[in-house]
């Protein structure tokens, strides 16, 4: 096997890793696709997908990673939430992640909402707080899908055209 197959196998394989880490959040989605996509490049020199185009899908990568961490927590804090809420969304995401999609969906809820409990708010305030969050992290998701199928579709014409 020549040396371009197996870069361009690795590419793939890296940047499959890379869409399934969009849904699991154990794998790095966006950094493994921008990886995959590099590897791509290198295997042509970088004639096809030059320095250009990658600096772009370095920049939307990082971006998107920005996104899925900072979304939910903007969420929260746009509907007053405080510091603890903040803290407990954080550490109910990392709870969650043992505990399958059921977690992650209810991880950053569940934090939220006791961290809000322990500053002091009532129950409803706190369910409030935990929805917000919980929406920020959904919007965050989306977002970021949205932006890896953009460079996707960016790698893909680099290459092609």
């Amino acid at each position: 096997m020549d040396a371009t197959l197996l870069l361009y196998l690795l590419s793939g394989l890296l940047i499959l890793l890379g869409i399934a880490g969009l849904i699991l959040p154990v794998l790095p989605g966006t950094p493994l696709m921008f990886v995959g996509m590099l590897v791509g490049a290198w295997a042509e020199d970088f004639t096809r997908v030059g320095p250009v185009a990658l600096v772009v899908l370095g920049l939307l990568a990082a971006l998107a990673f920005l996104l899925d961490f900072v979304a939910g927590l903007l969420g929260a804090q746009r509907y007053g939430a405080s510091r603890l809420a903040l803290w407990g969304g954080a550490v109910g995401t990392l709870v969650g992640l043992f505990f399958g999609l059921p977690g992650l969906i209810l991880g950053p809820f569940v934090g939220a909402v006791a961290g809000e409990f322990l500053h002091g708010r009532r129950l409803g305030t706190a369910s409030q707080v935990g929805m917000a969050t919980w929406f920020g992290m959904a919007i965050g998701a989306v977002a970021k899908i949205a932006i890896a199928f953009v460079m996707l579709g960016i790698f893909v014409f680099a290459l092609v055209f």
